[in-house]
């Protein structure tokens, strides 16, 4: 996971958060280099973009392997174009080139 350059540090307010002590380790764990404040809040940012419809996709059609057929049970944004895809609706499951699958518009990979 990439840092985002958001603000400097100076420019962030103190939030306090209680963590298990094992949550917090895993976090250190994972986070590697990048620090795990500084993952969670990217994580954080991720959600929050999301969520409120600034989604912006983070793959080409290079990056998907091979697709499935399938039919949406919830609201999605396709990885590819960030278009909505409406529950019920046909979409694809696209397999990543790191082996995640990532929800697709029908004609995202068309062509």
């Amino acid at each position: 996971m990439r840092t985002l350059t958001r603000a400097t540090t100076t420019d962030m307010e103190v939030t306090s958060i209680r963590l298990e002590k094992a949550l917090k380790e895993k976090l250190k764990e994972l986070s590697g280099n990048q620090g795990y404040q500084a993952m969670i809040r990217d994580i954080l940012w991720n959600f929050v973009h999301q969520r409120s419809g600034d989604y912006r996709p983070q793959f080409c059609k290079a990056d998907i392997r091979a697709t499935i057929d399938a039919t949406a049970k919830k609201d999605e944004s396709c990885a590819l174009t960030g278009k909505l895809i409406l529950e019920d609706e046909p979409m694809l499951l696209g397999l990543t080139i790191h082996g995640d699958f990532v929800p697709l518009s029908v004609d995202s990979v068309e062509g």
